[in-house]
């Protein structure tokens, strides 16, 4: 291993595979299940998609790398809408980074939204918990602002 880790890099994971591959190996090797394959598979994210003469997919290592950046973008909570006009954005080479940018900061500013609406409702348990006195009697003020929001 050149990286001098121990686990290889991704790509040199990928030098050492007989590629194309099955489903399995692509979803081993791209961090994702089986199933989120083939479903992302039938949402277009990725192009067609090879089959043997027993009807088998077989994913080729630029089918591996789309669903790395899938997986990348899932992680850092991309929708599927942001996540599809991200590929697009990234296969096309004359593309311009302000539209890549657009993309994120549309994203950024979905999660700061999220955060704040988070934190509020953090605020109104933590008040919440304050003012239940956790204690023998029925009377509860948790489930009364349940109750009579």
């Amino acid at each position: 291993m050149k990286s001098g880790l121990l686990h290889p890099t991704a790509d040199e994971q990928d030098s050492a595979v007989q590629w194309p591959v099955p489903i399995g190996t692509a979803a081993s090797l791209s961090g994702i299940s089986p199933k989120m394959l083939r479903h992302y598979e039938s949402l277009g994210l990725l192009g067609r998609v090879a089959r043997t003469g027993s009807n088998y997919r077989q994913y080729s290592l630029n089918d591996v790398h789309t669903l790395r950046f899938i997986r990348r973008a899932r992680d850092l909570g991309f929708g599927l809408d942001a996540i599809t006009e991200l590929l697009g954005l990234w296969q096309n080479r004359r593309r311009s980074s302000a539209s890549v940018k657009k993309v994120a900061e549309h994203h950024l500013q979905a999660l700061d939204r999220r955060i704040e609406q988070m934190q509020a409702m953090q605020r109104s348990l933590q008040a919440l918990l304050c003012a239940c006195p956790g204690d023998e009697r029925p009377d509860c003020p948790i489930l009364d602002d349940l109750a009579h929001p």
